[in-house]
């Protein structure tokens, strides 16, 4: 497992971001620091998002800021070139996995399925996504998936909150989680970037307790 992964485990909670506005980004990044997560899945939906993780990677240095819902190799260049420092998709491409891993970039792939985690395994992978979360069966999936893949490591994501998160994060196959409920694109809107942080300490002190 590469260093930006291993900061995954550290940080336990990656918030996954949907920025609209470039200004938002450096007082998102300083509250997520702030508040005890050092980490931002910016997701490609939205044409500032490579502006974004260039703010916030300007605002906070040693902020680990990845691109997510990268769905092309174009996306990619484009991330990277902003100062991302990891790939998150939603599904499994195997176009940008293998460009991905040929110019040596830390990549997380979506998977939801005993097919995808062995196309996973087929490249050389031991992290995965797995997306959507909760809709495609929870723990109960991931547990059975990963039976037969005791070596995978999977990062869980979509429809996981403060309410289940210590479920997800009891479990040694779960690398850490992804989530957005702190972030939440209203509370980006209003720029309530204190409550943000509040959140955000909340969450961390949730994590702290599950992992002792």
């Amino acid at each position: 497992m590469n260093k930006t992964l291993q900061r995954f485990n550290e940080i336990g909670i990656i918030p996954v971001v949907v920025l609209d506005h470039k200004e938002d980004a450096a007082p998102l990044a300083n509250a997520l620091c702030e508040g005890g997560l050092p980490a931002a899945e910016v997701t490609f939906r939205t044409r500032e998002a490579a502006a974004c993780i260039e703010a916030m990677k300007a605002a906070r240095p040693d902020m680990l800021v990845g691109a997510g819902t990268v769905l092309t190799t174009k996306q990619v260049d484009e991330a990277i070139n902003a100062g991302a420092q990891f790939i998150v998709s939603p599904g499994f491409d195997e176009e940008v996995v293998k460009y991905c891993i040929e110019k040596d970039i830390p990549v997380t792939p979506g998977t939801c399925t005993p097919t995808d985690v062995q196309r996973a395994y087929r490249l050389g992978l031991d992290v995965v996504k797995f997306f959507p979360a909760e809709p495609a069966g929870g723990l109960a999936m991931i547990k059975a998936i990963a039976a037969p893949y005791n070596m995978m490591k999977f990062m869980p994501t979509g429809g996981i909150s403060e309410k289940n998160m210590d479920a997800y994060l009891k479990e040694d196959i779960i690398l850490c989680i992804g989530g957005s409920w702190m972030v939440k694109k209203d509370l980006i809107e209003a720029k309530a970037f204190d409550q943000i942080e509040e959140m955000t300490r909340q969450a961390v002190k949730k994590l702290n307790e599950v992992r002792g």
